[in-house]
């Protein structure tokens, strides 16, 4: 009879663990708290359409409905469907970038596309220019492979534009790639083609490649936002988008990314490609609604951006007459990203646990998006109804921070 060990020993977790940070996520453990003690929590801190009423398109479903209908439910090529890649493509040379399918992925929403890149063009130590504040899956993809994100400074007094002076003073002989957001997330500022411009040109001088975040670029509230790679289209960009925002699909994890058709370009997509193989595809079923969107009706658009001017409008104004608060009017997507002023040695933090605690309002501080935390800032997602946000300014109002 085999002895068996009766020794108790912890499992140790990797280190690359203890680096990695989702803000967005990780505060929900709190909230669960807050409501486990009976108070009602209003989640403010994802921007999910669908958990506010803002519906999927029924022709997206119908799409993805008959697609399993078919019997499309098995693996896909590892790149996406032909149809998919063809539908991206032609979106983007309609949109004034010719793009060949075969330069085009499908992902598992935005967020692979971003850690298939990150991973294929980094190496270990490495370093990646990311804004800040930023969307904090890049910093959290860098914490996974071992790379450094260095921020760069954006201007909440100058509409949250980049700072370029920030852009050039960090760059070193390990920076490697630089993280363009626009329409942004966090903050919700649109970037002038003279900024575009300027980030494009500081990218060619030191051979950086560009990761063009365009999730957002049909949310903007005067309408579409061309693709970066508009203004030069032999720069060194990758772009990406999906379903998610812009098409309310965000559980389906059906994204898309074009790498650009510079030549500089072909050995990270010969990469990107060898990576994508290891995960085998992306959701088969739910390619093909890719089609669908970029060709089909597209008028829920028009309703949904009227939508958010009206409770960005809101949330500025309301936020703004907050004794200590300022908030800029953000010009695109769901996002707003208020500054508070703080009492000395109180952190955003302090600030956004307070506020949870005590009226059950759950946002996110600004340190899990890369600010300083004691700068105050912290992002609000504004989906839910006027209504809904007017009682919601109305309690942070009552908030007393000390």
């Amino acid at each position: 009879m085999s002895a068996v060990s009766t020794v108790s020993t912890t499992i140790r977790t990797a280190q690359r663990v203890d680096r990695f940070s989702y803000a967005i996520r990780n505060i929900v453990a709190e909230a669960k708290k807050v409501e486990a003690a009976g108070t009602r929590v209003r989640y403010l801190n994802i921007g999910d359409p669908n958990q506010f009423g803002f519906l999927t398109p029924p022709h997206l479903i119908e799409a993805v409905s008959r697609a399993m209908r078919d019997g499309h439910n098995g693996y896909t090529a590892s790149a996406g469907i032909v149809e998919a890649r063809e539908a991206v493509a032609a979106d983007f040379t309609r949109r004034g970038v010719e793009t060949d399918p075969d330069r085009v992925l499908i992902t598992s929403g935005t967020s692979e596309g971003i850690e298939l890149a990150l991973t294929a063009i980094v190496d270990e130590g490495e370093d990646v220019l990311v804004p800040s504040p930023t969307y904090p899956l890049y910093t959290a993809v860098l914490a996974k492979i071992g790379a450094q994100p260095v921020y760069y400074r954006t201007d909440h007094t100058n509409g949250w534009l980049p700072d370029l002076d920030s852009i050039r003073r960090a760059i070193t002989p390990k920076t490697r790639a630089l993280v363009v957001i626009d329409p942004n997330n966090p903050t919700g500022a649109i970037y002038p083609d003279e900024t575009r411009r300027a980030l494009i040109a500081i990218a060619e001088e030191h051979g950086l490649v560009i990761l063009a975040d365009e999730v957002y670029g049909d949310l903007a509230y005067d309408g579409e936002v061309p693709p970066m790679a508009i203004l030069d289209q032999d720069a060194p960009i990758i772009s990406y988008s999906s379903l998610s925002k812009a098409y309310l699909a965000p559980g389906w994890r059906a994204g898309w990314m074009a790498v650009g058709r510079s030549p500089r370009l072909d050995p990270a997509l010969a990469a990107i490609k060898k990576l994508a193989d290891g995960r085998l595809c992306s959701p088969g079923p739910m390619q093909y609604a890719v089609t669908a969107a970029l060709t089909g009706d597209r008028s829920h658009q028009d309703v949904f951006r009227r939508e958010l001017r009206v409770r960005a409008e809101l949330t500025t104004e309301r936020l703004n007459q907050i004794p200590g608060m300022s908030c800029v009017m953000p010009k695109g997507a769901f996002y707003a990203m208020p500054k508070m002023t703080l009492p000395p040695g109180r952190t955003d933090k302090d600030y956004v646990l307070g506020l949870l605690r005590a009226t059950g309002i759950l946002v996110v501080y600004g340190s899990g998006f890369g600010t300083d935390p004691v700068d105050g800032f912290f992002r609000v997602v504004f989906l839910a109804s006027p209504n809904e946000l007017g009682e919601i300014y109305d309690a942070m109002a009552s908030y007393q921070f000390a």
